[in-house]
């Protein structure tokens, strides 16, 4: 009881620091038993602990000052209120950086600067207000290692006081003042470790001596700079009481008005005021802290107390940020929030102030300005009543997004609950009565079920708390289930803008199902300052990405990764290069290649890849390809949308197209290996594409940059019936026949001048046997509705059998003469019947089939009006029946191949929700 009574008197009184305030209490104990052994005290029947030497713990007993004692302070705008946080004066050059500022600053002629703790540096790492917490929880665990945590703090502050002043009065003021603390905190925590327990009022006592040592120090910096400065223990003045939850404190303000006015009477009314942030007292006078972000509040206290014109928040950040910059690189610094905005972005997570730190500003309607102290430059953020657009974030009215990471989705599901009144109370009153918070609240209007989120740790006690409660409902079957899905995260979108205005929603949910984040739960209060979700923690950085990018982007980003930087994919890359200015002013869409990736290496990067060098950075900058973290860095990126282009004629690639869907991420390809092979995978690619918001664009693979894909994909789905589709698919073949019997050349000759002008692939075979055009036949085919194996289609290889087996194509080219006479008989056939030869692909929805043959057509066919290596397809559909839809134009060549892709990329855009 002895040393409860030392103890108590400590926290009760303030401690002041002149030596006619100090009374000296002196514990001393009977019995002192040396080696810390036990034995029974006189008159005791228990055995008690002693301590070695006295305990001495000199309470500071404030005495009542006579001075003008019904003095007010003056009150009004002209105070201005400045909170500095832990990083603002984590070091002397810091602090002697704010006085020079409180010295310079004219905006104000009365200016109170409240202080966090030192916060920890590079140079002096000690982070002050978790040591003093961390030896409070040593000593009560009876770890004697306290003692060198407070060496730490003694040097940390000698340290900073001997290089901040110097020498002279000032510094020996303040180190007889710290060397007192430290000896009391000594005292007081070997005492709390004798008895092995501390009590949080003990705890509050201690941890609040890093800002009366800060405040301290910046006081007699100030006046050394020439300004009249005084410090203010905040314990003198502000008077509060625990919430219910002791999460936070009540403000008593008539109290600490009057304690104020008490201060003033005894200090004046000094031009600067040096207020501990953090700390005040109890109405019964006991020493206690203002809880989390408890210096925040205590400028807010202190700018309503003052009646102050303006607080300011200085940190380490602009202001306040649209989304947290750590994870959204475009995020933006906010210029205005309202109170209401402030509040609903702090409860969701983002780096705004707590929303009890806004309500005594509120109280008389005091802006609050978030600023950079180490950035004044930045004009930061202003927190206030009036609501302004900010110019940022458009017309939608949205402020901020903010999530809550790692949360828990609570479920309680039963028929017996609908159209029984009082579940939801129980339910909730079953929660609170476990202490867990629950974040948002989510019931369907059938009442079948509540679903609510809690913090991920809270999740199993409230699912134990919730099927003892209804024990009885769940075995009768009227609760079918309460469980707890883990992994989740709390999205919400933000802004006082967003009531009464339409479109607010539909944007947001929008943005999250084009990124293909699946939607687990949706609340919105009446007041519409927010709609807020929850998607699965593996999809959060996702998630914000996109709802951020759709709703502040003046461009929609989109990052790609180039598989095949060939004659394809660089053609494709000098498009784009020509065109990003344009995509961007125009069609308001920000393309950025975030890699590319040949057959061996890959070249990454988490901005965009200069159009001007990407040869030399995939020479230079490489690394080995490794497809899963080519997919990964694209999927993981700070860009939101992300499209993967395979421009190979490649097996490998398309292996791959199901996983990188799986990731989020979109396909475009000219590559008809997938769509042409094996038929499980197709259908599996699909399906997922049909169930999922991630697409899978192929134009390219049939008719280059001609619209065949799209415009067959139009009849299907207008509901038109296919019943033929015929067509010139392959453009070497195009030119071979259009040239073939136009003059007395035989057909190697042909063939061989098809070549040289570079129409063929360097081995000719593989354009005249007709696997390409049954590629395209298969894909037309699956394109109706057709299961049809590549192996299915009857190929007439223009390929005479006796040359199939030559192992070179000059052999091919050499021998190929010998069978002139073959196909000149075919052509001349077909001169007699008026007619003429082309090579030509059909699809037969009505018989379930496809074949790729050498026809004949009249010569007013519009098949025979083709020149060149231009490409002819023909619908024939129960709309155009009489007339088949043609589609004609060049069908090959790197530069239409290249722009079937770029167009792909833009129609993939007007998807993902650029302005069509």
């Amino acid at each position: 009881m002895l040393l409860a009574r030392c103890l108590n008197s400590t926290l009760v009184h303030s401690s002041a620091r002149k030596k006619k305030d100090v009374n000296t209490v002196v514990c001393f104990r009977p019995n002192v038993v040396l080696q810390g052994g036990l034995r029974k005290g006189a008159g005791s029947h228990r055995n008690q602990r002693r301590l070695s030497d006295a305990v001495l713990v000199r309470a500071a007993i404030a005495t009542p000052s006579g001075e003008n004692s019904s003095a007010v302070c003056p009150r009004g705008s002209h105070w201005q209120v400045h909170k500095f946080g832990g990083t603002c004066v984590a070091t002397s050059d810091r602090i002697n950086e704010i006085a020079e500022f409180l010295r310079d600053d004219v905006e104000a002629t009365s200016k109170v600067a409240v202080v966090s703790a030192m916060g920890s540096h590079p140079s002096s790492p000690t982070k002050v207000t978790d040591l003093l917490i961390n030896m409070t929880v040593k000593s009560s665990k009876q770890d004697q290692s306290f003692v060198e945590d407070l060496e730490k703090l003694k040097e940390k502050h000698v340290d900073a006081a001997t290089a901040l002043l110097g020498k002279g009065d000032e510094l020996d003021a303040f180190l007889e003042g710290l060397y007192t603390d430290i000896q009391d905190l000594t005292s007081m925590l070997k005492a709390i470790a004798i008895a092995g327990i501390s009590t949080e009022a003990y705890e509050e006592f201690i941890v609040g001596h890093g800002e009366l040592w800060c405040a301290r120090l910046l006081t007699a910096r100030c006046r050394q700079l020439g300004l009249n400065a005084c410090f203010m223990d905040a314990r003198d003045v502000l008077v509060v009481s625990p919430t219910t939850d002791g999460l936070s404190v009540d403000v008593h303000y008539n109290k600490s008005d009057a304690n104020l006015d008490a201060w003033c009477g005894k200090h004046g009314v000094p031009d600067v005021i040096i207020a501990t942030g953090f700390i005040a007292k109890t109405p019964a006078g006991q020493v206690t802290t203002l809880k989390r972000n408890g210096s925040d509040y205590s400028a807010t206290i202190m700018g309503a107390l003052f009646r102050s014109g303006k607080i300011t928040i200085w940190s380490d950040v602009d202001g306040v940020y649209s989304a947290d910059p750590r994870v959204v690189s475009d995020a933006v610094c906010l210029d205005h929030l309202t109170y209401n905005e402030a509040w609903e972005l702090s409860y969701f997570g983002a780096q705004v102030l707590h929303p009890r730190t806004t309500i005594p500003a509120m109280r008389f309607n005091i802006p609050i300005n978030t600023r950079n102290f180490f950035n004044r430059d930045a004009k930061g953020s202003e927190i206030s009543r009036e609501f302004k657009e900010d110019a940022s974030s458009g017309s939608s009215g949205v402020k901020g997004i903010a999530s809550i990471q790692n949360v828990a989705l609570v479920n309680v599901e039963g028929a017996g609950m609908i159209g029984v009144p009082g579940t939801a109370a129980a339910i909730f009153s079953c929660i609170r009565d476990a202490n867990i918070n629950a974040i948002m609240i989510s019931q369907a209007s059938s009442e079948h079920s509540v679903s609510f989120a809690v913090r991920e740790a809270d999740a199993k006690g409230a699912v134990k708390a919730l099927r003892n409660r209804f024990a009885d409902a769940i075995s009768s079957g009227r609760i079918q289930s309460i469980d707890a899905e883990e992994n989740c995260c709390v999205l919400s979108a933000v802004g006082h803008g967003m009531a009464n205005k339409p479109g607010v929603s539909a944007t947001f949910f929008s943005a999250l199902a084009k990124a293909n984040v699946n939607v687990k739960a949706i609340a919105q209060g009446s007041s519409e300052y927010n709609v807020t979700c929850l998607v699965s923690q593996e999809d959060a950085v996702r998630a914000l990405r996109a709802v951020h990018s759709r709703f502040y982007e003046k461009s929609l980003p989109i990052g790609v990764g180039l598989v095949g930087p060939g004659l394809i994919g660089s053609t494709f890359l000098s498009q784009l290069k020509e065109q990003s200015q344009k995509l961007t002013d125009e069609y308001h869409v920000d393309i950025r290649i975030l890699g590319i990736a040949t057959s061996k290496k890959m070249v990454l990067s988490d901005t965009g890849i200069d159009l001007d060098a990407w040869k030399e950075d995939l020479d230079t900058k490489s690394e080995p390809l490794d497809y899963d973290a080519f997919s990964s860095h694209l999927s993981r990126n700070s860009v939101p949308n992300t499209v993967i282009l395979d421009c190979t004629a490649s097996d490998e690639p398309p292996k791959q197209y199901l996983n990188w869907m799986k990731k989020g991420v979109n396909v475009i390809t000219p590559n008809k290996k997938l769509n042409s092979g094996d038929l499980a995978q197709y259908q599996a690619l699909k399906a997922y594409q049909r169930s999922s918001y991630t697409h899978f664009f192929y134009e390219g693979t049939v008719g280059a940059g001609l619209p065949v894909i799209a415009t067959l994909q139009h009849l299907v789905g207008s509901g038109d019936k296919v019943r033929r589709i015929e067509g010139i698919f392959s453009g070497t073949l195009s030119y071979i026949f259009n040239t073939f019997g136009t003059d007395s050349r035989t057909f190697s000759e042909v063939v061989i001048a098809a070549k040289e002008a570079g129409y063929t692939e360097p081995d000719p075979r593989d354009d005249l046997a007709g696997m390409d055009v049954a590629r395209k036949v298969t894909i037309l085919a699956r394109e109706c509705g057709l299961d049809l194996e590549l192996e299915k289609v009857p190929i007439q290889s223009l390929v005479p059998e006796p040359l199939q087996s030559c192992s070179s194509a000059a052999e091919y080219i050499e021998r190929l003469p010998d069978f002139d006479g073959d196909m000149q008989k075919l052509l001349d056939e077909a001169e007699q019947a008026g007619e003429c030869l082309r090579f030509v692909g059909v699809v037969d929805p009505v018989n379930k089939s496809g074949s790729v043959e050498l026809r004949r057509y009249p010569k007013d066919h519009p098949f025979a009006q083709l020149s060149g290596s231009d490409n002819i397809i023909s619908f024939t559909t129960e709309r155009y029946n009489e007339q088949p839809l043609i589609i004609r134009g060049p069908g090959a060549g790197a530069a239409v191949t290249a722009g079937g892709v770029f167009s792909d990329l833009l129609r993939l855009s007007a998807y993902l929700g650029a302005p069509s």
